[in-house]
Formats: structure tokens, sequence, C-alpha cells
């Protein structure tokens, strides 16, 4: 009862609680360069797809930590959550910075994920570490794509997203170092699929 309680807890605050971050915020001296109300807009609407990401994330891992049966592949999943939380937290404050939204459908996204999290992690820790791999990876290629939209002037938003696509990498590789199992084609085409549902919904809801 009293792990249960402790996860609804998180769960409450990733939702609704303001997220901290322990490093500074990327880009935070960087002054705001002046940009059309059309510019802003899009920014907000992309950070707005990385924050539900984040959201995605906290619930992936949080669904894979409390099914993990080893304590070593559990460290690390909370280790990559709590990097995870920052990146919220950076998302969070640049939305704010634009005038953006957060997603109106952040608690649908963090159910499913929750439940995703907990069947990778049903299935064993090398699959469970397979999935947080390949999630990565599509993540970083996800933020590559963003940093490819991004107004030349628009530095600030740009060091946030360049250094959470270092730290999605790391995550990557430090699955593979614990011995994550490659995922099948027809899964990894799967996991593409619902990404794609999630970030073109969220950059308008």
């Amino acid at each position: 009862m009293d792990q249960l309680i402790v996860e609804f807890d998180k769960a409450l605050r990733t939702l609704f609680a303001p997220a901290r971050s322990v490093r500074p915020v990327p880009g935070g001296d960087i002054p705001d360069t002046v940009l059309s109300d059309a510019q802003r807009e899009h920014i907000a609407g992309l950070m707005r797809v990385n924050h539900c990401g984040e959201i995605c994330a906290q619930a992936l891992y949080q669904g894979q930590s409390i099914m993990s049966r080893d304590p070593g592949v559990k460290r690390e999943i909370e280790q990559a959550s709590n990097e995870e939380t920052e990146h919220l937290a950076w998302t969070e404050q640049r939305i704010a910075e634009l005038g953006g939204r957060k997603s109106l459908l952040n608690p649908l996204w963090y159910g499913g994920s929750l439940a995703l999290g907990m069947l990778a992690g049903r299935l064993g820790d090398r699959w469970n570490l397979g999935f947080l791999a390949e999630t990565e990876r599509q993540v970083e290629a996800h933020l590559r794509g963003h940093l490819d939209q991004l107004p030349a002037e628009d530095q600030k938003t740009r060091e946030i997203i360049e250094q959470m696509k270092v730290d999605e990498a790391r995550h990557a590789d430090t699955a593979v170092g614990l011995g994550a199992q490659e995922l099948p084609a027809p899964v990894k085409a799967a996991m593409k699929f619902v990404a794609r549902v999630m970030t073109t919904t969220a950059y308008r809801v």
C-alpha cells in the first residue's frame, strides 16, 4: 500500500506540480530574441510536444522501474528518470516564456505510457532495457528534427534541445551497455507510429 501511494504521488507531481531542475537551464544566460508571433507559436508548439514527450518518459520509466527485478537496472532507470524530470522543467519554462501552454492531453498520454512501461518491465530486464534504448533513440531522432525546424535566431530553445538530445543518447548507450535486447522491427515500427500520433496531436492540443 505504501508503494502504491508513493507511485500515485509521483504521477500527480509529474502531471500537476512544477518540475524542478538541479542543473541550470541550458541557454538560460542567452537573452531572448525578437521573434514573430508565428515563430513564437511554432516554437511553443514544438516545446509542447517535447514537454509531452517528457511526461510520457516519466510514466514509461515509472512503469519499467515498478516491474524491474534487477536492482542495478532499477537504479539506472531511476537515474534516467531524474534527468528526464529536468527536461520536463526546461521545456515547461520555455513554453511559459513563449506564452504557450502545455498539452491538455497529458494525463491521457501518462496513463498509456505507464501501462506500456509496466508491460515492458514485465517481459524481463533485457527487454525492459531494450525498450528503454529504442525509446531514447527515437526521441533523439525526434529532437534532431526539431532542431532543423527552429528559426536560426532562437539560440535559447536550441540550447535546451541540444542538451536534451545529448542526455537521451547517453541513456540509450547506458541501456545497451547493461545488456539491452534489440527489439524486433515490427515493435520499433509500432513505437514510431504511436509517437507520431502523440507528437502530431500534442503540437495542436
